[in-house]
C-alpha cells in the first residue's frame, strides 16, 4: 500500500523552504515521505540525528531563496557545500569535507533536446545521517530515482544513494551516446549517398555536445582518487566498492565518448573535403565560362565604337568573318584552360 505523501513530497514543485522531496530511510522498512517541518525537527534534534534511526534525503530547488537560509539554519551542513554552489568550477567531482562527502553532479535536465545548453548541476552533501541535493533546473536523473523510491526501493546508506545517482547519470549518459550514435550512423548513410548539404550543421551540434558532456559530466579522476583513499569513517567497504565500480563506468563511457568524437570528427573532415571539392569544381566553371566570355567581350568592343576606319565595315562578308574569329578565339581559350586544368 504507498504510503501518504506530505506536503514536501507530493508534487513536483517546492514547499515554501524550497523542499521538493524528502525521504526518510529507515533499514528494513520502505522510505517515508517527509516534509520540511519533520526534517527540521529530525536534524536539530541531535540524539535523533545520532541514534539508529536510518538517514534523510533532502531534494530542494535552489532557485527558491528561502533553500539555502533553511539549510544554513537546519542541517548544519560544511561550509564547502555553500562555497561550490557559489563556485563557477562545475565539473563533477565527489571531495572529502571532514566528516562529510560534498560532490558536484553534472546531469541534463528533464526536456532535455541534445542541446549543449540543457546540461545543469546537482549539488550534493553526504553525511552519516543526511543527503542534501539541490538544484535550479528539473533533472532527469533526479526524477527517475525519486521514482524508485516511491515504488518502494531501500537504501541502507546515504552512499548507496549517491551510487544509484551516480548510477542514473550514467544511464542517461549511455543513452545520450546512442542516439548520438544513431544520428551519426543516419548522416554517414547520407553522406554516402551524396546528399551533405546540410550535415556540417548537425556534425557540428553533436560534437560540440559531447565535448561539454566530457568536459561536464566526466568525474575528476584526483577528487575521487583522494576521497577513496581517505574516505570518512562512516562509509563502508562495501560502499567504496560500489563507487569504484561506478567510476569504472564512466571510464568506459568516457572512452565510448571519446571514439564517438574522432568518428564526427572524421566525417567533419569528409565533408570539408566535399565542399571544397564542390567550391573549386564551381571557379572552375567560373573560370571557364570568364576566358570563353574574354574574346568575345574584346572584339565586340572594338568594333562597337562609333569611329572612322572599322575593319570590315564595307565587306559584305565582315560580320561571318568575324563570328569566325570569335568562335576560333573561344575555342583556343578553352583548349588554353582545360590543358590547365589537366596540368
Amino acid at each position: 500500500m504507498d504510503l501518504p505523501i506530505h506536503s514536501g513530497g507530493a508534487a513536483w514543485g517546492a514547499d515554501q523552504t524550497g523542499l521538493i522531496t524528502g525521504f526518510h530511510f529507515v533499514p528494513g522498512q520502505q522510505p517515508r515521505p517527509i516534509d520540511s517541518h519533520d526534517a527540521a525537527q529530525f536534524l536539530d534534534d541531535p540524539q535523533a540525528a545520532k541514534a539508529n534511526q536510518g538517514f534523510l534525503w533532502l531534494h530542494f530547488d535552489l532557485a527558491n531563496a528561502h533553500s539555502v537560509r533553511w539549510l544554513e539554519r537546519h542541517a548544519h551542513l560544511p561550509d564547502a557545500f555553500f562555497e561550490a554552489l557559489g563556485s563557477p568550477v562545475r565539473s563533477t567531482r565527489v571531495e572529502r569535507a571532514g566528516s562529510a562527502l560534498v560532490a558536484v553532479v553534472n546531469d541534463v535536465v528533464f526536456d532535455f533536446d541534445f542541446d549543449p545548453g540543457d546540461l545543469t548541476t546537482l549539488w550534493v552533501c553526504l553525511e552519516s545521517h543526511l543527503i542534501v541535493t539541490g538544484r535550479q533546473r528539473r533533472l532527469r536523473s533526479i526524477d527517475a530515482l525519486r521514482q524508485r523510491i516511491r515504488e518502494g526501493e531501500q537504501m541502507a546508506t546515504p552512499m548507496q544513494l549517491l551510487e544509484h545517482l551516480l548510477r542514473e547519470q550514467c544511464d542517461v549518459l549511455t543513452d545520450i551516446v546512442r542516439q548520438l550514435t544513431q544520428r551519426t550512423d543516419a548522416v554517414e548513410d547520407r553522406l554516402l549517398a551524396g546528399r551533405n548539404s546540410t550535415q556540417r550543421t548537425t556534425l557540428g551540434e553533436m560534437r560540440r555536445l559531447l565535448v561539454r558532456l566530457s568536459r561536464l559530466m566526466a568525474p575528476e579522476p584526483t577528487s575521487l582518487f583522494r576521497m577513496l583513499q581517505h574516505p570518512p569513517d562512516w562509509i563502508t567497504a562495501g560502499d567504496l566498492q560500489a563507487l569504484r565500480e561506478v567510476n569504472e563506468e564512466f571510464l568506459v563511457m568516457l572512452s565510448d565518448m571519446a571514439s564517438l568524437q574522432e568518428r564526427i570528427k572524421l566525417l567533419q573532415e569528409e565533408v570539408a573535403a566535399g565542399v571544397n571539392e564542390a567550391t573549386g569544381r564551381s571557379l572552375f566553371m567560373l573560370t571557364i565560362m570568364t576566358v570563353l566570355a574574354l574574346p568575345i567581350n574584346i572584339l565586340a568592343g572594338l568594333f562597337g565604337m562609333n569611329v572612322g576606319g572599322i575593319p570590315l565595315a564595307d565587306d559584305p562578308h565582315g560580320f561571318a568573318t568575324i563570328a569566325v574569329l570569335i568562335l576560333v578565339f573561344a575555342v583556343a581559350a578553352t583548349w588554353w584552360v582545360v590543358r590547365r586544368r589537366g596540368n
